[in-house]
């Protein structure tokens, strides 16, 4: 089988995966829920069997507890352990002032997500590329770095941090696909963005192998040798950004 449609029969489980958990969430919130929704690759591309997440959006009137937030997320490992253990919970009240949903997940809500369960559409302000770049500055590319500079200064790559190590390798198209456009691209799409462009002191070579490692979803050892160029990365995206 080839991994684009071991990718496509994975996507689509996951998401036959959120149709079945919408439900039981909508049980657990009761009056306060208007609206369970998938977003991330498997709403708008680029999904991954082995390192993609289940980003799954909730919005509630009034939001979302600790404690709910914690049942929630039980709820999703008891339906599919499996696929329970690769939900990302993203969360907003109605008016979207409080909650966990980033500026560049928001556009993604806006752009691509797809409805589970719905009785309320609640459709937040759009950020605009100021609040996008400030919020890229902050901490978005401090987490970054602190991982890029780890992963430079290591000396083995542990099979628990493949999917980290890749993604780190992967980040720079992200940012600067976000940081030009404004918007939420699949690491596909920005990686495509990024080889039309120039891109001042990016090892562009480098991100490209990182992507047809995750295509292929390979083990990235054979791109760990590259570790250290993670620092020249560094100093281009941190030059971008000062742009």
């Amino acid at each position: 089988m080839k991994h684009a449609d071991h990718n496509e029969i994975a996507k689509a489980a996951a998401l036959d995966f959120a149709h079945r958990l919408a439900p039981r969430w909508r049980m657990t919130l009761g009056n306060d829920f208007l609206g369970a929704y998938m977003i991330g690759s498997v709403a708008h591309a680029g999904f991954s069997w082995r390192y993609s997440d289940v980003d799954m959006a909730l919005v509630t009137a009034a939001g979302i507890s600790p404690g709910t937030l914690d049942r929630i997320r039980s709820e999703a490992v008891a339906l599919s352990p499996d696929w329970g253990a690769k939900v990302s919970v993203f969360w907003a009240d109605g008016s979207f002032s409080c909650g966990r949903f980033p500026p560049l997940d928001r556009v993604d809500f806006l752009d691509h997500a797809i409805p589970l369960l719905e009785y309320e559409r609640v459709r937040p302000v759009r950020p605009g590329l100021n609040e996008i770049r400030h919020y890229l500055r902050g901490t978005p590319f401090a987490s970054w770095v602190e991982f890029a500079k780890s992963f430079a200064a290591a000396e083995t790559l542990e099979r628990k941090d493949h999917k980290a190590y890749l993604r780190t390798l992967l980040y720079p198209a992200r940012l600067c696909y976000s940081w030009m456009t404004g918007r939420m691209g699949s690491n596909d799409g920005a990686v495509a963005f990024l080889s039309e462009r120039n891109a001042a002191g990016l090892d562009v070579n480098l991100i490209k192998r990182a992507l047809q490692c995750r295509q292929a979803a390979a083990d990235p050892d054979e791109l760990f040798s590259a570790r250290t160029m993670l620092l020249s990365q560094i100093d281009a995206c941190a030059a971008l950004l000062a742009t």
